[in-house]
Protein backbone atom coordinates (compact mmCIF):
# COMPACT_ATOMS: atom_id res chain seq x y z
CA UNK A 1 0.00 0.00 0.00
CA UNK A 2 1.11 3.44 -0.36
CA UNK A 3 1.21 5.73 2.87
CA UNK A 4 3.11 8.88 3.47
CA UNK A 5 6.23 9.24 6.01
CA UNK A 6 7.34 11.94 7.87
CA UNK A 7 11.19 11.69 6.77
CA UNK A 8 12.27 14.55 8.63
CA UNK A 9 10.58 18.09 9.50
CA UNK A 10 8.52 19.34 6.54
CA UNK A 11 10.10 16.45 4.22
CA UNK A 12 7.30 13.74 3.94
CA UNK A 13 7.69 11.61 1.43
CA UNK A 14 4.98 8.80 -0.41
CA UNK A 15 6.18 5.18 -0.18
CA UNK A 16 5.12 1.94 -0.61
CA UNK A 17 5.07 -0.23 2.78
CA UNK A 18 3.67 -3.22 3.42
CA UNK A 19 0.07 -3.98 3.92
CA UNK A 20 -0.91 -4.56 7.60
CA UNK A 21 -2.58 -7.38 8.82
CA UNK A 22 -5.58 -7.06 11.61
CA UNK A 23 -4.61 -9.07 14.87
CA UNK A 24 -7.26 -10.74 16.96
CA UNK A 25 -10.20 -7.91 17.81
CA UNK A 26 -8.61 -5.34 15.27
CA UNK A 27 -9.92 -4.54 11.39
CA UNK A 28 -8.42 -3.60 8.53
CA UNK A 29 -10.15 -0.18 6.79
CA UNK A 30 -9.56 0.23 3.29
CA UNK A 31 -9.20 4.31 3.84
CA UNK A 32 -11.37 6.73 1.91
CA UNK A 33 -10.24 10.09 3.62
CA UNK A 34 -8.69 11.23 6.72
CA UNK A 35 -8.56 15.06 7.57
CA UNK A 36 -5.75 16.60 9.21
CA UNK A 37 -5.66 18.28 12.64
CA UNK A 38 -3.81 21.10 14.24
CA UNK A 39 -2.47 19.02 16.42
CA UNK A 40 0.15 17.33 13.76
CA UNK A 41 1.71 21.13 13.15
CA UNK A 42 4.33 20.24 16.00
CA UNK A 43 5.90 16.79 14.47
CA UNK A 44 5.39 18.40 11.11
CA UNK A 45 7.27 21.52 11.63
CA UNK A 46 9.60 19.59 13.97
CA UNK A 47 10.18 19.60 17.88
CA UNK A 48 13.50 18.38 20.03
CA UNK A 49 11.51 15.72 21.50
CA UNK A 50 10.31 14.26 18.06
CA UNK A 51 12.64 11.40 16.28
CA UNK A 52 12.35 10.75 12.57
CA UNK A 53 11.42 9.11 10.19
CA UNK A 54 7.39 8.84 11.83
CA UNK A 55 6.04 5.93 11.48
CA UNK A 56 4.25 5.64 8.31
CA UNK A 57 0.72 6.96 8.07
CA UNK A 58 1.83 8.94 11.94
CA UNK A 59 -0.21 11.25 12.93
CA UNK A 60 -3.04 10.81 10.53
CA UNK A 61 -5.99 9.99 13.33
CA UNK A 62 -9.34 11.34 12.09
CA UNK A 63 -9.65 8.25 8.96
CA UNK A 64 -13.16 7.06 7.94
CA UNK A 65 -13.05 4.54 5.11
CA UNK A 66 -14.52 0.48 4.80
CA UNK A 67 -14.21 -2.45 6.63
CA UNK A 68 -12.24 -4.89 4.44
CA UNK A 69 -10.73 -7.66 6.90
CA UNK A 70 -10.94 -8.43 10.52
CA UNK A 71 -9.11 -10.39 13.00
CA UNK A 72 -9.84 -13.36 15.24
CA UNK A 73 -12.64 -12.42 17.67
CA UNK A 74 -14.43 -9.57 15.81
CA UNK A 75 -18.39 -9.57 15.71
CA UNK A 76 -19.27 -6.01 15.90
CA UNK A 77 -18.04 -4.93 12.39
CA UNK A 78 -17.87 -6.71 8.90
CA UNK A 79 -16.18 -6.79 5.48
CA UNK A 80 -18.36 -4.04 3.67
CA UNK A 81 -19.09 -1.84 6.57
CA UNK A 82 -18.51 1.98 6.55
CA UNK A 83 -16.80 3.89 9.43
CA UNK A 84 -14.94 6.16 11.27
CA UNK A 85 -11.98 4.79 13.14
CA UNK A 86 -10.19 6.07 15.85
CA UNK A 87 -6.78 4.89 14.16
CA UNK A 88 -3.25 6.63 14.65
CA UNK A 89 -1.95 6.05 10.71
CA UNK A 90 -4.25 7.11 8.41
CA UNK A 91 -2.14 9.21 5.97
CA UNK A 92 -2.43 5.64 3.82
CA UNK A 93 -4.43 3.66 1.77
CA UNK A 94 -5.11 1.38 4.72
CA UNK A 95 -5.33 1.29 8.46
CA UNK A 96 -5.81 -1.03 11.28
CA UNK A 97 -8.18 -0.19 14.03
CA UNK A 98 -9.16 -2.06 17.61
CA UNK A 99 -12.62 -3.18 16.70
CA UNK A 100 -14.39 -1.35 19.71
CA UNK A 101 -12.86 2.02 18.00
CA UNK A 102 -14.73 2.23 15.34
CA UNK A 103 -18.33 3.88 14.63
CA UNK A 104 -20.35 2.55 11.39
CA UNK A 105 -21.86 5.20 9.43
CA UNK A 106 -24.97 4.81 8.38
CA UNK A 107 -26.66 4.73 5.03
CA UNK A 108 -27.73 8.70 5.30
CA UNK A 109 -23.90 9.27 5.53
CA UNK A 110 -22.79 7.24 2.48
CA UNK A 111 -20.31 9.21 0.50
CA UNK A 112 -20.11 12.32 2.76
CA UNK A 113 -16.66 12.38 4.24
CA UNK A 114 -16.62 11.62 8.07
CA UNK A 115 -13.86 12.44 10.37
CA UNK A 116 -15.14 11.18 13.24
CA UNK A 117 -12.30 12.41 15.47
CA UNK A 118 -12.80 15.89 15.35
CA UNK A 119 -16.57 15.71 15.16
CA UNK A 120 -17.02 13.77 17.85
CA UNK A 121 -15.12 15.72 19.67
CA UNK A 122 -16.85 18.78 19.15
CA UNK A 123 -19.35 16.84 20.35
CA UNK A 124 -17.87 16.09 23.99
CA UNK A 125 -17.23 19.57 23.96
CA UNK A 126 -20.84 20.57 23.50
CA UNK A 127 -21.80 18.13 26.12
CA UNK A 128 -19.51 19.35 28.71
CA UNK A 129 -20.57 23.19 27.96
CA UNK A 130 -23.88 22.53 29.02
CA UNK A 131 -25.67 24.88 27.42
CA UNK A 132 -28.97 25.88 27.95
CA UNK A 133 -31.55 27.74 25.95
CA UNK A 134 -31.62 31.61 26.32
CA UNK A 135 -27.71 31.87 27.29
CA UNK A 136 -25.44 33.81 25.92
CA UNK A 137 -22.42 31.58 25.00
CA UNK A 138 -19.06 33.35 23.56
CA UNK A 139 -17.25 31.59 20.83
CA UNK A 140 -13.26 32.42 20.80
CA UNK A 141 -11.97 31.41 17.30
CA UNK A 142 -13.73 30.09 14.56
CA UNK A 143 -11.84 27.15 12.80
CA UNK A 144 -13.53 23.98 12.03
CA UNK A 145 -13.96 23.17 15.65
CA UNK A 146 -15.24 26.45 16.78
CA UNK A 147 -17.65 26.83 13.26
CA UNK A 148 -18.89 23.44 14.53
CA UNK A 149 -19.76 24.71 18.18
CA UNK A 150 -21.57 27.48 16.93
CA UNK A 151 -23.76 25.27 15.30
CA UNK A 152 -24.49 23.48 17.99
CA UNK A 153 -24.97 26.46 20.24
CA UNK A 154 -27.62 27.50 18.13
CA UNK A 155 -28.76 24.14 17.76
CA UNK A 156 -29.53 24.48 21.80
CA UNK A 157 -31.28 28.01 21.60
CA UNK A 158 -28.19 29.77 22.36
CA UNK A 159 -27.71 33.29 21.50
CA UNK A 160 -23.78 32.98 20.16
CA UNK A 161 -21.15 35.34 19.79
CA UNK A 162 -18.51 34.81 17.75
CA UNK A 163 -14.85 36.39 18.07
CA UNK A 164 -11.78 35.38 15.82
CA UNK A 165 -8.55 36.94 14.20
CA UNK A 166 -9.59 36.48 10.21
CA UNK A 167 -12.44 38.53 8.34
CA UNK A 168 -13.68 35.00 6.48
CA UNK A 169 -13.52 33.29 9.95
CA UNK A 170 -16.19 35.53 10.90
CA UNK A 171 -17.83 35.35 7.85
CA UNK A 172 -17.90 31.35 8.02
CA UNK A 173 -19.80 31.78 11.96
CA UNK A 174 -22.01 33.80 10.60
CA UNK A 175 -23.09 31.46 8.07
CA UNK A 176 -23.07 28.36 10.88
CA UNK A 177 -25.65 30.97 12.62
CA UNK A 178 -24.07 33.34 14.52
CA UNK A 179 -26.11 36.36 16.06
CA UNK A 180 -22.80 38.46 16.90
CA UNK A 181 -19.45 38.84 15.27
CA UNK A 182 -16.49 40.41 16.77
CA UNK A 183 -13.08 40.83 15.54
CA UNK A 184 -10.54 39.16 17.92
CA UNK A 185 -7.57 42.39 17.77
CA UNK A 186 -8.11 44.43 20.55
CA UNK A 187 -8.36 42.79 24.32
CA UNK A 188 -10.23 46.05 26.08
CA UNK A 189 -12.39 46.52 22.95
CA UNK A 190 -13.88 43.28 22.90
CA UNK A 191 -14.73 43.21 26.49
CA UNK A 192 -16.51 46.51 26.73
CA UNK A 193 -18.15 45.18 23.30
CA UNK A 194 -19.20 41.96 24.77
CA UNK A 195 -20.08 44.28 28.02
CA UNK A 196 -22.53 46.13 25.59
CA UNK A 197 -23.83 42.92 24.08
CA UNK A 198 -24.74 41.40 27.06
CA UNK A 199 -26.15 44.89 29.57
CA UNK A 200 -23.48 44.40 31.23
CA UNK A 201 -23.85 40.70 32.44
CA UNK A 202 -20.97 39.06 29.73
CA UNK A 203 -21.78 35.24 29.16
CA UNK A 204 -22.88 32.44 30.62
CA UNK A 205 -20.93 30.09 29.08
CA UNK A 206 -17.13 31.15 27.05
CA UNK A 207 -15.69 28.72 24.55
CA UNK A 208 -12.46 28.75 23.73
CA UNK A 209 -10.66 27.39 20.64
CA UNK A 210 -7.53 28.63 19.90
CA UNK A 211 -5.11 27.50 22.02
CA UNK A 212 -3.17 30.76 22.64
CA UNK A 213 -2.58 32.26 25.89
CA UNK A 214 -4.30 35.98 25.27
CA UNK A 215 -7.42 34.28 23.84
CA UNK A 216 -7.60 31.74 26.94
CA UNK A 217 -7.15 34.93 29.51
CA UNK A 218 -9.72 37.63 27.10
CA UNK A 219 -11.79 33.96 27.76
CA UNK A 220 -12.16 34.52 31.58
CA UNK A 221 -12.74 38.19 30.72
CA UNK A 222 -15.89 37.69 28.73
CA UNK A 223 -17.56 34.84 31.30
CA UNK A 224 -20.15 36.10 33.87
CA UNK A 225 -20.64 35.50 37.05
CA UNK A 226 -20.55 31.90 38.25
CA UNK A 227 -20.35 31.24 34.54
CA UNK A 228 -18.45 28.18 32.70
CA UNK A 229 -15.24 28.61 30.93
CA UNK A 230 -14.42 25.65 28.24
CA UNK A 231 -10.79 25.17 27.57
CA UNK A 232 -11.22 23.74 24.06
CA UNK A 233 -8.18 25.12 22.47
CA UNK A 234 -5.37 22.51 22.20
CA UNK A 235 -2.58 24.20 24.16
CA UNK A 236 0.25 22.06 23.30
CA UNK A 237 3.28 24.68 23.26
CA UNK A 238 3.96 25.27 27.33
CA UNK A 239 2.70 26.57 30.46
CA UNK A 240 0.43 29.63 30.27
CA UNK A 241 -0.24 32.26 33.19
CA UNK A 242 -3.92 32.86 33.44
CA UNK A 243 -5.94 35.27 35.75
CA UNK A 244 -6.98 33.07 38.55
CA UNK A 245 -7.95 35.82 40.90
CA UNK A 246 -10.82 37.04 37.98
CA UNK A 247 -11.91 33.01 37.78
CA UNK A 248 -11.89 32.95 41.61
CA UNK A 249 -13.78 36.35 42.18
CA UNK A 250 -16.48 35.41 39.63
CA UNK A 251 -16.72 31.91 40.88
CA UNK A 252 -16.03 30.74 37.30
CA UNK A 253 -16.57 27.02 36.89
CA UNK A 254 -13.46 25.94 34.02
CA UNK A 255 -13.46 22.93 32.34
CA UNK A 256 -11.15 21.30 30.37
CA UNK A 257 -12.67 20.28 27.32
CA UNK A 258 -10.60 17.25 26.03
CA UNK A 259 -11.32 13.62 26.49
CA UNK A 260 -8.06 10.91 26.66
CA UNK A 261 -10.16 7.76 27.10
CA UNK A 262 -11.34 6.54 23.43
CA UNK A 263 -14.34 4.90 25.13
CA UNK A 264 -15.59 8.73 25.30
CA UNK A 265 -14.58 9.24 21.97
CA UNK A 266 -16.33 6.75 20.48
CA UNK A 267 -19.61 8.58 22.66
CA UNK A 268 -18.47 11.21 21.09
CA UNK A 269 -18.76 10.08 17.49
CA UNK A 270 -21.68 8.07 17.61
CA UNK A 271 -23.06 11.75 18.61
CA UNK A 272 -21.72 13.03 15.40
CA UNK A 273 -23.21 10.42 13.41
CA UNK A 274 -26.88 11.12 15.14
CA UNK A 275 -26.31 15.41 15.04
CA UNK A 276 -25.44 14.76 11.09
CA UNK A 277 -28.00 12.92 10.59
CA UNK A 278 -30.38 15.35 12.34
CA UNK A 279 -29.56 18.40 10.72
CA UNK A 280 -28.28 19.63 14.11
CA UNK A 281 -24.82 20.13 12.56
CA UNK A 282 -23.65 20.65 8.94
CA UNK A 283 -19.92 20.17 8.27
CA UNK A 284 -19.93 19.64 4.64
CA UNK A 285 -19.23 23.14 3.84
CA UNK A 286 -16.04 23.41 6.42
CA UNK A 287 -14.39 20.93 4.21
CA UNK A 288 -12.74 23.72 2.18
CA UNK A 289 -9.49 21.88 0.80
CA UNK A 290 -9.14 18.64 -0.44
CA UNK A 291 -5.19 17.16 -1.14
CA UNK A 292 -4.64 13.61 -2.61
CA UNK A 293 -1.54 11.88 -0.51
CA UNK A 294 0.91 13.04 -3.28
CA UNK A 295 0.30 16.18 -2.49
CA UNK A 296 0.24 16.07 1.37
CA UNK A 297 3.01 18.37 1.61
CA UNK A 298 1.31 21.05 -0.01
CA UNK A 299 -1.72 20.09 2.59
CA UNK A 300 0.29 20.58 5.60
CA UNK A 301 2.02 23.77 4.29
CA UNK A 302 -1.45 25.19 4.01
CA UNK A 303 -2.49 23.80 7.41
CA UNK A 304 0.34 25.21 8.89
CA UNK A 305 -0.26 28.67 7.04
CA UNK A 306 -4.02 29.10 6.77
CA UNK A 307 -4.49 30.65 3.34
CA UNK A 308 -7.62 32.46 3.19
CA UNK A 309 -10.86 30.29 3.19
CA UNK A 310 -8.95 27.90 4.54
CA UNK A 311 -11.05 26.04 7.18
CA UNK A 312 -10.89 22.18 7.20
CA UNK A 313 -8.41 19.94 5.10
CA UNK A 314 -9.10 16.34 4.00
CA UNK A 315 -6.85 13.93 2.35
CA UNK A 316 -9.17 11.93 0.32
CA UNK A 317 -8.17 8.39 -1.50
Amino acid sequence: MKAAVLEAPQSIKVKETALPEPKAGQVRIRLQGCGLCASNIPVWEGREWFSYPIDAGNPGHEGWGVVDAVGEGVTEVKPGDRVAALSYNAYAEYDLADANKVVKLPEALADKPFPGEPLGCAMNIFKRSDIQAGQTVAILGIGFLGALLVQLAKSAGARVIAVSQREFSLEVAQECGADEVIKMDDHYKIIEKVKELTNGNFCERVIECTGKEWPLNLAGELTAERGRLVIAGFHQDGMRQVNIQLWNWRGLDVINAHERDPKEYIKGIKAAVEAVEEGKINPDPLYTHRYTLNNIDKAFENLTNRPDGFVKALITF
